[in-house]
């Protein structure tokens, strides 16, 4: 071996370190498209990776020894890079199948094309897991350097991951897309291959396999011009670095749905403001303080709003119109919602500024203080931990005025309340007043908070005041009506969830694994 090909062979090392890791991560997204991206998935693909990856340092230690050659291991690596390319293509029909069946929640299909998925992806992994052993092998030349050698290897290998963890998390996939990603290592790898090849039988030993990028040139030409999804009603799709983002059009309905789309996170529509929804009800959340002496706790007090998950806006829109238009500071972490939300859901609220950053950041080094805090990020099984615990209700607590409400909006099962009262136990070392209310033909509750003692005879007195005096909006008037005659009791718990021990995926896991199992689910919106 030439010192030429040694410096290229350590150039593969790290290229292919780095498309093992960029193809774990873009399987992520290929999988998160259709079936979510909880940690239950995660799991799945990280556990599986890691059984290819040990598959192929098995085989390709002993293979190496067989057949210690540069155009063994180059060879190899050029399977690897077609079958990198050819698994999105293969798996493309057995998500559409299987992105039908979430709909429908056909149990059978989901699970049978998740595992279909994830068994794909073996074929490349195994086979990029087999470099680092051929590497090792082809490099020894004296036994006394056997360490230094192969931890040069893996350091290289390693540095290569650590690259391919960002690459296309941050760079690939919101700007080309998941399947172009995974062409982009295919290529990458495959011109790795075949110039190595050059290096060693110079054309001879490339024309062979010029088959292949032509092969997959093809097929990914065919397959790259149709939607990731198709969905009815579907009007637009997109992949940011956070979510798959889908907008589907029904009856003058725009609906907005993330990654496997068993949520609507907003709804829009050109005149309809009530969506009998979780979201007209947490205007709700400051009637539950006093009146002043001479009436009701009126629309007028509302003076500002914080909104922790503010999507594509539907709260929002909803608030201007109840309370005139107040100030609005809406926290929503994928940028490219924001612009969704601007384009198709109306967005353009003069008074409502979007941050597009995480939401317990921004609250925490806003100089506001808000009449109303609406905290909506949570879903399971996607709910960000650290908006769960007591230091985030307390920073809630601390931007609130004091005749101020903070609400949330909790998904459960329709037998399983444990993650609601677990935020309510939370909740309640912090504020002194907490109420629940179920919404209504659907599974999610609204928590609701006051920073000072309140009473539910608040709500109602509030309530019958501002039917007294008609100048209320009708969205807010009927959401109260509803928050009155849904209103659940307190329940009794001593869970409470700190920044130190929030066992948040506990909950959720089981709660959507029992969920599913039952076979008839709704949306948690």
């Amino acid at each position: 071996m030439t010192k030429a090909q040694r410096t290229y062979l350590y150039v593969v090392v790290f290229i292919s370190g780095m498309s093992t890791l960029a193809i774990e991560l873009s399987a992520s997204r290929l999988l998160g498209n259709v079936f979510g991206t909880s940690n239950l998935v995660w799991a799945a693909i990280i556990g599986l990776i890691l059984i290819y990856l040990t598959a192929g340092y098995f085989i390709g230690g002993p293979w190496a020894d067989r057949s210690p050659s540069l155009l063994t291991m180059y060879r190899i690596l050029l399977w690897g890079a077609f079958t990198t390319g050819l698994t999105p293509l293969v798996a493309h029909p057995v998500l559409r199948l299987a992105a039908e069946a979430f709909d429908q929640l056909t149990l059978g299909i989901l699970f049978g094309s998740f595992a279909a998925v994830l068994i794909l992806f073996s074929a490349p992994v195994t086979l990029l897991g087999m470099i680092s052993p051929f590497a090792i092998r082809l490099s020894l030349e004296d036994k006394e350097k056997a360490g230094r050698i192969a931890g040069k290897i893996y350091a290289l290998s390693t540095l290569g991951s650590f690259i391919g963890t960002f690459l296309p998390v941050l760079v690939l996939i919101p700007t080309i897309g998941t399947l172009r990603t995974f062409l982009f290592f295919a290529f990458l790898l495959m011109a790795a291959g075949l110039f190595g090849m050059w290096q060693v039988a110079r054309l001879r030993g490339v024309l062979p396999w010029l088959w292949m990028p032509i092969l997959l040139a093809l097929l990914a030409g065919w397959r790259v011009a149709q939607p990731i999804k198709a969905s009815a009603g579907q009007i637009y799709e997109a992949e940011s670095a956070y979510n798959y983002i889908q907008v589907l059009e029904v009856d003058g309905y725009r609906y907005l749905r993330l990654n496997e789309g068993q949520g609507i996170h907003s709804v829009w529509h050109p005149t309809e403001l009530a969506y009998n929804g979780p979201w007209e009800l947490f205007l709700v959340a400051p009637f539950f303080n006093p009146g002043e002496a001479q009436g009701a706790y009126t629309p007028e007090r509302v003076e500002s709003m914080a909104i922790v998950g503010l999507a594509a806006g539907t709260l929002a829109r909803q608030a201007t119109a109840a309370f005139g238009p107040i100030p609005i500071d809406g926290y929503e972490i994928d940028p490219q919602i924001i612009q969704v939300g601007r384009k198709y859901f109306g967005m353009n609220l003069p008074k409502l500024t979007a941050h597009a950053e995480d939401g317990r950041w921004g609250l925490e080094h806003s100089p506001r203080r808000y009449s109303l805090i609406a905290v909506d990020a949570y879903r399971p099984p996607y709910i960000p931990w650290h908006l769960t615990t007591r230091e985030f209700f307390a920073s809630v607590y601390a931007h609130l005025e004091a005749d101020g409400a903070m609400a949330i909006n909790v998904g459960r099962a329709p037998d399983d309340r444990r993650l609601v009262d677990g935020l309510v136990g939370t909740i309640r070392t912090v504020f002194p007043s907490v109420y629940v209310m179920d919404v209504p033909d659907t599974f999610n509750t609204l928590v609701y908070a006051t920073p000072q003692p309140t009473t539910i005879d608040d709500l109602y007195a509030n309530l019958l005041g501002m039917m007294a005096s008609q100048d209320a909006h009708p969205l807010l008037l009927d959401s109260i009506k509803r928050a009155v005659v849904f209103q659940q009791p307190l329940p009794e718990t001593s869970v409470v969830f700190t920044d130190d021990k929030a066992p948040i995926e506990w909950i959720t896991n089981s709660l959507v694994l029992r969920f599913v199992l039952q076979g008839n689910m709704e949306s948690i919106q």
